[in-house]
């Protein structure tokens, strides 16, 4: 979605000012971490440890999702490396949030007992409140923009559809979670990062006017593109899913001694 000259701040007051893309992360993070803490109570989880581990994460996570973006955009950056720290103006990488977010939460929660997989699955709600809400602020930075379309006489609102993609695997967690069924610890979190990789791959980023490598391919009428960076690293993540996910599906649910 393009806006001509989007305000991207909430409000300002002198010198200081409030960004959409800081209001609407911060709460996808509040949100995240309030869920993640209810479950822990829930399940008798250590509240101390748990926090510990989420503050691990979560700047872990940042660190790695702008550390992942600079380095894909380096072209960029490296001719203005004051840039760099500037998170507030936008620039997250999802995956390497999330692998700056796994190893670092993995690293400390190893030590204390608790099923990894368990912990995982409670922070699916805010990984996908996150994905959407994010793209909507995306929209006022103008960034994550579509290709042109001529069948639609504009460009395809990318972020739009990031956003839905992260709204849909949202109301799957919970539909999962309010079924008869007893999942297998980690189950939540695997799938989920499979559907997502799957749904970006083959919607968000056909329609993204990013660059592309390997075979150049664009369709003008429809408005996509192949193949991106992402699309060329989808079948590698999917099978790193794959595998975890085969793994989990012969443990028990019984396995959780933290949470039961």
């Amino acid at each position: 979605m393009y806006i001509e000259d989007p305000n991207p701040f909430v409000f300002r007051i002198g010198g200081f000012g409030v960004r959409w893309y800081g209001l609407l992360l911060a709460i996808s993070i509040g949100v995240g971490v309030w869920y993640i803490l209810s479950e822990s109570n829930r399940r008798g989880w250590d509240e101390d440890a748990m926090l510990t581990a989420i503050l691990s994460g979560l700047l872990a996570g940042i660190a790695g999702a702008r550390a992942i973006f600079v380095l894909t955009n380096w072209s960029v950056y490296s001719q203005i490396p004051a840039e760099i720290i500037r998170i507030d103006r936008g620039g997250l990488s999802w995956h390497g949030a999330l692998l700056g977010g796994i190893i670092a939460a993995w690293i400390y929660l190893r030590r204390k007992s608790f099923n990894f997989g368990a912990v995982l699955d409670t922070s699916v709600p805010g990984l996908s409140l996150g994905y959407t809400l994010v793209r909507i602020a995306n929209i006022f930075n103008q960034e994550v923009l579509g290709r042109y379309s001529e069948l639609l006489g504009t460009r395809h609102p990318a972020q739009i559809y990031g956003s839905l993609i992260g709204l849909l695997l949202l109301l799957r967690y919970f539909w999962l979670q309010r079924r008869d069924i007893d999942l297998p610890h980690g189950y939540q979190f695997w799938s989920y990062f499979w559907w997502y990789s799957i749904l970006r791959a083959v919607v968000e980023e056909t329609v993204r006017a990013n660059p592309l490598y390997l075979v150049q391919y664009i369709d003008e009428y429809w408005g996509i593109g192949f193949f991106t960076l992402t699309h060329l690293l989808t079948p590698a993540m999917l099978l790193v899913t794959w595998y975890f996910l085969d793994l989990i599906r012969h443990d028990s649910p019984g396995l959780d001694r933290q949470g039961g």
